[in-house]
């Protein structure tokens, strides 16, 4: 249905002083801090695991030499969603607009809607890493003590939930760097970026920046501050919905991923009989993971 003047009333009256409720800022690309971004040339796209060999053996004098085996282990699928939206306007309602461009004014509302819904399904990633009702590649939920692999349950997950502190923050440090392969050998990982909701950055700032260690009598070094355990510091995604889930994203690679299939796109067209002018906004993408390793999680005590 298109907008016509019966919507626009105030709009059309010589007086008004001003318009407002479409100039708010905006939170810009926070799923640009969490996803590694690639193109896409496809319906959907696929990252498969391949799983290497397991420790060497020693080979006693004149025996023959063990032969291992590679495979390929899970897949993960990334399936590109159409997001779009569109509105009309009847001749009447641009003709007798007495402001600025009423088409500009909505354009720039439906851009906005556009980049929102960008920030919520990339946001929702995390929303959701811990619920067993979005399973990744290897069927277990993003943040799980129980990722199965060759060598044994692993984990990107405390295992005892916490919230956000210092001790909580080590823990995770520790838990990362005590990564393995599928095959049970450790890899060379560490947390690069903390993740948080809006609600946990004064925490974050004392815990990343005192030189002392925070909320203790004691005139102990902060040790994530003076090592630089997390070099990149801490980002706020607005969008997230847990008030004290925090994240960590590690330098594995292949881990939190969106690709891009089509940049956003805007067209305009009117029709012939109405005389009504239609304007369309539309992308493609995926958000997911493949490497659970690429981050680590606390949903909070």
């Amino acid at each position: 249905m298109a907008i016509n003047r019966a919507q626009l009333v105030k709009e059309l009256e010589p007086g008004l002083n001003a318009l407002f409720g479409l100039e708010y800022d905006r939170y810009e690309n926070e799923h640009a801090e969490i996803f590694d971004t690639e193109n896409s040339d496809r319906a959907f796209e696929e990252e498969t695991l391949i799983v290497g060999f397991g420790n060497a053996e020693v080979k006693a004098e004149g025996s023959g030499v063990r032969f291992d085996t590679a495979n390929e282990g899970y897949t993960s699928r990334y399936t590109h969603e159409t997001v779009a939206l569109a509105f009309a306007l009847t001749e009447e309602a641009i003709e007798d607009n007495l402001y600025d461009t009423i088409a500009t004014r909505y354009t720039k509302a439906l851009a906005r809607s556009m980049a929102n819904t960008k920030q919520i399904k990339g946001a929702n990633v995390l929303n959701n890493g811990f619920s067993s009702s979005f399973p990744g590649g290897d069927g277990k939920e993003l943040f799980a003590t129980d990722h199965p692999s060759q060598s044994g349950d692993q984990k990107n997950e405390l295992s005892t939930s916490a919230d956000l502190s210092e001790t909580s923050i080590e823990q995770a440090l520790i838990d990362i760097a005590a990564f393995t392969d599928e095959r049970g050998l450790k890899i060379a990982a560490r947390g690069v970026k903390m993740i948080i909701p809006s609600e946990l950055q004064f925490t974050a700032e004392r815990i990343m920046k005192s030189p002392a260690r925070v909320g203790t009598a004691d005139n102990d070094l902060n040790a994530i501050a003076s090592k630089g355990m997390i070099p990149q510091g801490y980002v706020v995604n607005n969008f997230l919905t847990d008030t004290d889930a925090f994240f960590i994203k590690t330098d594995v690679p292949n881990g939190l991923k969106m690709f891009e299939r089509a940049a956003i796109k805007t067209a305009m067209e009117g029709d012939f009989d109405t005389g009504n002018v239609r304007y369309k906004a539309r992308e493609r993408y995926s958000f997911g993971f493949s490497d659970w390793r690429g981050v680590f999680g606390s949903p909070g005590a």
